[in-house]
């Protein structure tokens, strides 16, 4: 089975279905793969900053989504001893310390949006199984497993990787990663928000645990505790207790909510956090874009914001070269050109975050 395509995008997450839609909204044939067999069904991040809000803006893709789904956050606290000890507003952020989109809203959106032309295809719960290459090795397609079982072909002029930090696209093109641990991971767990919660973002550290509250939309509080690198095997060891106390202990607003909402182990979810840079990120007729070129560490809500810049300066590029019949070569080395600074430049800035993050708090 085949198929012919002008553009294959491999990984359906907010970059990989952005550049879709941009796409095809100029007419470009696109076909979209997920190995997903819905969108957005698992935790990442979802917190838009001014970069990402001004490339949502921009393509007005920020009015489609639900308006329950878009919460602006009014403030970032640091907290010691359960006081407010410093406090960063909008205004001293470019206008926004953080807008809460779920995945999945963003994700409907910019699908809704795509699925109006009939040049873009959606093809859910899609596995890519391999690469199509030319006898000068240039890439022309993707091998893939669809969600019916059907081995198929797709053809294309361009292949994109937008699939996530441990991109299938990028292993089978063989370009080389380099990784780095920055000496934690995550437990995530979502709680109802108790009455009368502002939407707020919260650190502090209790008991030398950095602990992170982000208020979500449509009432929830999604909270972050960073733990020691590699110890998830052993903190289960330990009672359950200590963890949910320590977070009671810092902000005992949250109490009933935690009680009654975080029960067990399974009612956390764990992020291994490390940052990487791709050896390169494009190779003729192949682009990798967020995750998969750069993956970033949850300090600052960087990384989603990062992807969506990406999915839109490789927009300009590909549709300049498409309308005038050009070699996409080019556009593609042109956008690790553009982007590869901002995004070295980013992650600097995350592992600065990380190192001076107790001097929020004056201690």
């Amino acid at each position: 089975m085949e198929r012919h395509t002008e553009i294959c995008i491999a990984g359906g997450g907010p970059a990989g279905t952005l550049l879709a839609c941009l796409l095809a909204r100029r007419g470009a044939d696109v076909v979209l793969v997920e190995k997903q067999p819905v969108p957005g069904p698992s935790f990442r991040g979802e917190i838009i900053n001014g970069d990402g809000e001004r490339v949502l803006n921009k393509h007005g893709i920020l009015d489609k989504i639900n308006p329950e789904a878009v919460l602006p956050l009014v403030r970032l606290e640091y907290w010691d001893h359960r006081q407010v000890v410093k406090t960063i507003l909008p205004d001293t952020l470019d206008g926004n310390v953080g807008i809460h989109i779920p995945q999945a809203d963003l994700l409907h959106a910019l699908l809704d949006e795509a699925k109006q032309y009939p040049n873009f295809t959606y093809m859910p719960g899609t596995m890519v199984r391999g690469l199509l290459q030319s006898e000068d090795g240039r890439y022309t397609g993707v091998k893939v497993r669809t969600a019916e079982g059907h081995d198929l072909e797709i053809h294309s002029n361009v292949v994109v990787g937008a699939d996530g930090r441990y991109s299938s696209v990028r292993k089978y093109a063989g370009i080389p990663v380099s990784a780095e641990g920055h000496g934690y991971d995550l437990l995530w767990a979502r709680i109802p928000a108790p009455e009368g919660w502002e939407p707020v973002m919260c650190s502090t550290i209790q008991n030398g645990q950095q602990l992170h509250l982000f208020t979500q939309a449509r009432g929830y509080v999604q909270v972050g505790w960073n733990i020691e690198e590699d110890s998830y095997k052993e903190l289960r060891k330990r009672p359950f207790e200590e963890l949910t106390q320590t977070l009671i202990d810092a902000f005992p607003k949250l109490e009933p909510s935690v009680r009654e909402h975080i029960t067990s182990w399974q009612d956390f979810v764990l992020l291994d956090i490390f940052s990487s840079k791709s050896e390169r990120w494009a190779q003729p007729g192949l682009v990798l874009i967020g995750d998969a070129a750069h993956t970033m560490t949850p300090t600052g809500a960087f990384g989603l914001n990062e992807a969506l810049r990406d999915a839109d300066v490789l927009h300009e590029e590909l549709l300049t070269c498409l309308e005038r019949r050009q070699d996409t070569s080019e556009p593609l080395d042109r956008l690790e050109q553009r982007r590869r600074g901002d995004v070295e430049r980013r992650q600097r800035e995350q592992v600065d975050m990380e190192l001076t993050y107790a001097q929020n708090f004056n201690i």
